[in-house]
């Protein structure tokens, strides 16, 4: 069976003098992409519900995770095993109900003491004047949804939150009529303001009623795709091409693909 030290080392080869052009080539940054689109991958997996996939995929992730640590081991950096002796003290530290002599009676207890580390962890590291923010560990590059997610989180934690649904869902409609306001107003800086802050506070309702924002969208685009290559499908077989179809013979066509079983 082969281990993750089989693993260093075929990286190792293809970042060497006598390995693979491209691999050489590849830096933290143009990497980037690639760390992207295999978590993505990996959630498709998930929901295939393949067992085979969900491994490739896994193993497409982890492979990132060691071109990453060679690249940094070859500047001096860090390596991959102190990668893994960081998560690994991470974990310890942060789970002292399991490692230490604190408890936890359920999952709200293990947050708490994750987040009070967490802040202990932030207070010894801060060599700046500026304190410590709840929003520092929360990525700059996330999808705006999931960091809209991220940060109301780290808010309510803090009791700055609603105390109901009834909160969030108020303000959607507040925040549908500043849009209106501002369309009137054919402000576009003004525009981008009330419809980012709509886009928030549905995400707010998301997180509400616990359902991720980001997945709960692609569910969403997946169903749109599905009814309107379905449509695709319908002119086809009567021989028509949506280019030449009027709104109204496509909105026909739009409720005869809503009518049919979802393929979920």
């Amino acid at each position: 069976m082969a281990s993750i030290q089989d693993l260093v080392a075929i990286m190792a080869k293809l970042r060497s003098p006598e390995g693979c052009p491209w691999d050489r080539e590849q830096t933290h940054q143009s990497l980037k992409p690639h760390l992207i689109e295999e978590a993505y991958e990996v959630l498709d997996a998930v929901d295939s519900g393949h067992s085979s996939q969900l491994q490739e995929e896994l193993g497409d992730v982890l492979l990132q995770v060691v071109f990453h640590s060679q690249i940094a081991a070859e500047q001096n950096q860090f390596t991959l095993e102190d990668v893994i002796a960081g998560v690994c003290a991470k974990l310890t530290r942060r789970h002292p109900h399991v490692f230490a002599d604190a408890t936890a009676a359920n999952a709200e207890d293990v947050i708490q003491h994750w987040e009070a580390v967490k802040r202990q962890e932030k207070q010894d590291a801060a060599t700046s004047e500026t304190p410590p923010s709840i929003f520092d560990s929360v990525p700059r590059q996330l999808p705006a949804l999931l960091r809209a997610e991220k940060l109301q989180k780290r808010a309510a934690r803090l009791g700055f939150d609603w105390p109901d649904l009834a909160g969030p869902l108020a303000k959607i409609d507040e925040e549908l009529a500043e849009l209106r306001q501002a369309l009137a107003e054919q402000d576009q800086d003004h525009v981008l303001e009330e419809l980012g802050d709509v886009l928030f506070s549905v995400v707010n309702v998301a997180r509400f009623v616990k359902t991720n924002p980001e997945l709960t969208l692609d569910r969403t685009n997946q169903k749109f795709m599905e009814r309107f290559q379905a449509m695709e499908q319908q002119a086809a077989a009567a021989g028509l091409d949506l280019h030449g179809m009027s709104l109204e013979e496509m909105d026909e066509l739009w409720r005869q693909a809503k009518e049919k079983p979802s393929a979920e």
